[in-house]
């Protein structure tokens, strides 16, 4: 395994829905990992994962970079607007969202698998 990458998110996540660290990697890549999971998402606006997702069994957090992006947690309804904002939750906690605008986040969550 190398001691350094350097790469494109965008264009390392296209084919994984943006996710381009985790477990999901080749066995020896720096990228492989355990431990978390990275996405860079580019989300157009109106675009929405509808269905409800409450089978999570890792800690996420979703960070704005850009735009503006809807995210409905089981405890309620949080609009990131400004760059840095950031939504945190925990396993078990059900997610939905929407991009208001085009956006841009960065999601994290650990561990990589489940």
């Amino acid at each position: 395994m190398t001691a350094s990458h350097f790469g494109n998110a965008a264009e390392e996540g296209k084919d994984r829905r943006g996710w381009f660290v985790g477990h999901f990697m080749p066995e020896g890549d720096l990228r492989c990992s355990g431990d978390v999971e990275v996405k860079w998402g580019i989300h157009s606006a109106g675009e929405e994962r509808a269905s409800w997702q409450d089978s999570e069994t890792r800690t996420t957090v979703l960070l704005l970079v850009e735009g503006r992006f809807r995210i409905e947690l089981s405890d309620g309804v949080h609009v990131l607007v400004r760059p840095g904002d950031y939504a945190m939750w925990g396993p078990g906690v059900g997610h939905s969202w929407r991009a208001e605008q085009d956006s841009v986040v960065v999601t994290i969550r650990w561990p990589s698998g489940g």
